[in-house]
């Protein structure tokens, strides 16, 4: 592989590492209610968390801002190093938000900032596996499981549509990162004791 190729490809994971950093979570928190939120309910610095600590509003304003972090990193990447440089930015972009040097590695779960890299590579994929999320959400009122669900199916749905060698490797990453991060949440869905939305987070 050529050494430009190969150094645009750096770059672009270091960007995307930093941007993915942006504590959406943590700066809402602070903001409307002077609270780390990772000090509160489950302890995670995602978007259900904040829904069940702070409500719907800085809920929505941390899932967009994560969401956004995924598009915008996507963008970059394929700007600096074509298709394969949104591929590799929208895999570090969710590494950057779940594991954030900035935050002491303690980060969220990654799903708003994966639905933005997956919408900004494939939005037509991403309305499939967003819709079976949904309808899982809606049957079970499982954050976890819907989330889990559509990490799922994203591969699956990649290998049927037929998408390229590195989209379908990009989808089973990203796929398992998100499986990995929600790794207690499958133990207490096995046990029944994971938290349906609309109740108190239950200690992590």
């Amino acid at each position: 592989m050529d050494s430009t190729i190969i150094l645009k490809y750096v770059l672009v994971s270091i960007i995307a590492y930093f941007l993915g950093n942006f504590a959406t979570s943590y700066i809402v928190s602070m903001r409307a209610a002077h609270i780390d939120i990772r000090k509160h309910g489950s302890g995670n610095a995602g978007a259900t968390n904040v829904l069940r600590v702070l409500g719907a509003k800085a809920a929505a304003l941390t899932f967009v801002g994560d969401a956004l972090k995924g598009i915008v990193a996507v963008l970059i990447g394929r700007y600096i190093g074509g298709s394969n440089g949104a591929l590799l930015a929208g895999i570090f972009v969710v590494i950057g938000h779940n594991w954030p040097i900035t935050l002491g590695f303690k980060g969220g779960k990654g799903v708003a900032t994966t639905i933005g890299s997956m919408l900004a590579i494939n939005p037509l994929l991403v309305s499939i596996v967003f819709t079976i999320g949904i309808i899982v959400l809606v049957a079970t009122k499982y954050v976890s499981l819907a989330s889990i669900t559509g990490m799922v199916v994203f591969p699956i749905a990649m290998i049927l549509f037929k998408q390229g060698p590195e989209a379908v490797a990009f989808s089973l990453i990203i796929a398992l990162l998100a499986i990995f991060k929600h790794r207690m949440n499958i133990v207490r869905l096995l046990k029944g004791t994971e938290s349906k939305i609309g109740q108190k987070t239950k200690t992590e």
